[in-house]
């Protein structure tokens, strides 16, 4: 073959090739992508909400009640007729009855934006947590509310200089942690006798509201160092509700509280023989004197029945309660018994029976406490009660291993320190 045929076979190949590339089907070209506009979006602000009710829809002003104002006189200023008072007074009676204000509580008026403002919402707050609202819209509503209440567990601990209600406040902590604490030992510690180097630690909870301490929850465990023995205090429901237990599985509850004040001063024992600051003499005082401003409550310091509730020349007003075919109680020099306080009503353990005074036989505000046994008046701070109902058998075992993990976060805890 010659070069003439080999050039002509080449040529019909790429003449072929080209056909078949011709008859190919041809891809479309993509339109240039057409640039969109770019969006801005605009952030909305969350709306702000005060009571459960939208602040920005109205004018709302903020304030608490002065001496001698009332409902009345606080929406008059906002140009509420006193017709329009007297109706919500009347609709809120069922609800929370507006003569229940307070001078220095706080209260909210929310006022429509119109061009002549228009109350809306009066909202009264009678303490940190709760809310009343009054609609006065259209049909006038009344309804309660509460404050989102956050609860953060804390540990605190303190060594006694003077008193336990000090060591809390040198410390910032809350006032009500003391009373707290005197609940939980009110059967095992007394207080009034409490001395310097006595210690305590606690893991408690503590209420906040808008960020603000608002107050004390439950104490979770505590122990109280009194005179070198430890004082542990556990809260555990074993099926009948919380209550608090020592690490031997013995309830902190006893027949009789150690104390018929939740505080005052011990200023004199009971003793065969005093010298008597009225008499000049020496004399038994087969009490116990616990000294306290006049007004302070006093407590029957155990379930019973009111023998006697009067007044005579040397007790002054005083109440008696018998508690059980062997023990008595009675409470001398009150400045007034107890509402309801007479012979025959039955009486609950910490409940009020009178206040201190220095009615009778007595030289300053106090209270006499005596304590009878079996008819004879003994020493009530030396008497051994036994505890209440203990753990129950078949919760003992999960009780010493709820025990042991709590003992164990309480003996960690710093000495003289608070734990956030």
């Amino acid at each position: 073959m010659n070069l003439k045929s080999i050039l002509g076979i080449i040529a019909g190949i790429i003449l072929l090739f080209g056909a078949v590339y011709m008859l190919q089907p041809k891809e479309h070209a993509l339109p240039p992508v057409e640039q969109l506009p770019e969006q801005v979006i605009e952030e909305v602000e969350p709306t702000v909400y005060l009571f459960e009710i939208p602040v920005d829809s109205f004018e709302v002003v903020q304030s608490e009640f002065g001496k001698n104002e009332f409902l009345g006189t606080v929406l008059d200023r906002f140009h509420v007729s006193s017709v329009r008072i007297s109706e919500l007074a009347k609709a809120s009676k069922e609800v929370y009855d507006v003569r229940k204000f307070r001078t220095g509580k706080n209260y909210t008026v929310f006022s429509t934006q119109d061009l002549v403002p228009q109350v809306a919402y009066f909202v009264y707050q009678p303490n940190s947590i709760d809310y009343v609202v009054y609609d006065l819209r259209d049909s006038l509503q009344v309804y309660k509310g509460k404050k989102e209440l956050v609860t953060l567990v804390k540990s605190a601990s303190g060594v006694i200089h003077s008193s336990l209600y000090q060591t809390l406040v040198d410390q910032n902590l809350s006032r009500a942690l003391a009373v707290r604490l005197a609940d939980i030992y009110a059967w095992t510690i007394d207080f009034y006798r409490i001395q310097k180097g006595d210690h305590f630690k606690v893991v408690y909870e503590e209420q906040y509201v808008d960020g603000e301490r608002v107050g004390v929850g439950r104490i979770l465990a505590a122990n109280f160092n009194n005179y070198g023995k430890d004082n542990y205090a556990f809260l555990y429901d074993q099926g009948e509700g919380e209550d608090y237990f020592n690490e031997g599985a013995e309830s902190l509850k006893r027949a009789f509280l150690q104390s018929p004040l939740k505080f005052g001063r011990l200023t004199s024992a009971y003793t065969k023989r005093r010298f008597h600051p009225v008499q000049k003499r020496y004399k038994a005082h087969l009490g116990t004197d616990y000294a306290a401003p006049t007004g302070t409550p006093i407590m029957s310091v155990g379930d019973g029945v009111i023998t006697q509730a009067q007044y005579s020349k040397y007790n002054g007003n005083y109440v008696k309660v018998r508690h059980n075919g062997t023990y008595t109680t009675q409470y001398l020099h009150m400045s007034k018994i107890g509402k309801g306080i007479r012979p025959g009503v039955r009486v609950k353990q910490g409940q009020t029976i009178g206040y201190v005074g220095s009615t009778g036989l007595a030289t300053g505000p106090h209270v006499c406490y005596r304590f009878w046994k079996n008819g004879k008046q003994v020493d009530a701070r030396r008497e051994k009660i036994p505890p209440s109902k203990p753990i129950k058998k078949k919760k003992r075992a999960d009780f010493d291993v709820f025990v042991k993990d709590w003992k164990a976060k309480i003996d960690s805890i710093p000495n003289g320190v608070v734990v956030l």
